[in-house]
């Protein structure tokens, strides 16, 4: 296979790690990590479930991968997101040293891999990360605006519904 290819099957694995994680109600972002042509480990959000900040997908696929190797450097390792790693993700991947990210959407609010702040390649970190963005883009943005829309429609219906009632009590 060619690496467009490649790319594109295995980003295809993190979506399926993404839906997983929106199942139960979370943020749908997945992660798969690659190395030698085989998935090491895999990772989705468990930050809400979990109350934990730090359970991004990527940072439990980098944990998983650094058991599976034995070693917290992940040498030689792509990890495919579908999401633009944030700051914390993106300083865990150089800390790993991670050889290459490949993300689907990109967050123009948060991103540490260019749309943001550029973290993976920032002239002052001892390790540069190769980055390449935008496979499986507009699937992996559809997911995430499909998940805020649905939650943002719940949370205008729990709004409505308490104001319904304070409405009767109040007659």
């Amino acid at each position: 296979m060619n690496e467009i290819k490649d790319d594109i099957y295995w980003m295809n694995k993190a979506i399926e790690q993404a839906l997983k994680a929106q199942e139960i109600g979370e943020i749908p972002v997945g992660a798969v990590l690659v190395v030698d042509n085989k998935i090491i480990a895999k990772g989705w959000n468990h930050s809400i479930i979990d109350n934990d900040p730090t359970a991004h997908a990527e940072i439990i696929a980098l944990r998983k991968g650094g058991k599976h190797l034995k070693n917290y450097r992940l040498l030689d390792a792509t990890l495919y997101i579908t999401l633009e790693p944030c700051v914390m993700c993106a300083g865990a991947i150089v800390h790993s040293r991670i050889k290459r990210v490949v993300y689907g959407a990109s967050d123009i609010k948060t991103g540490a891999a260019g749309s943001f702040i550029d973290i993976l390649q920032h002239p002052g970190m001892n390790h540069k990360v190769e980055i390449t963005s935008g496979i499986l883009g507009e699937q992996c943005s559809m997911l995430l605006s499909q998940f805020f829309k649905k939650r943002r429609a719940e949370k205008k219906q729990l709004k409505q519904q308490r104001s319904a009632t304070l409405t009767v009590k109040s007659e």
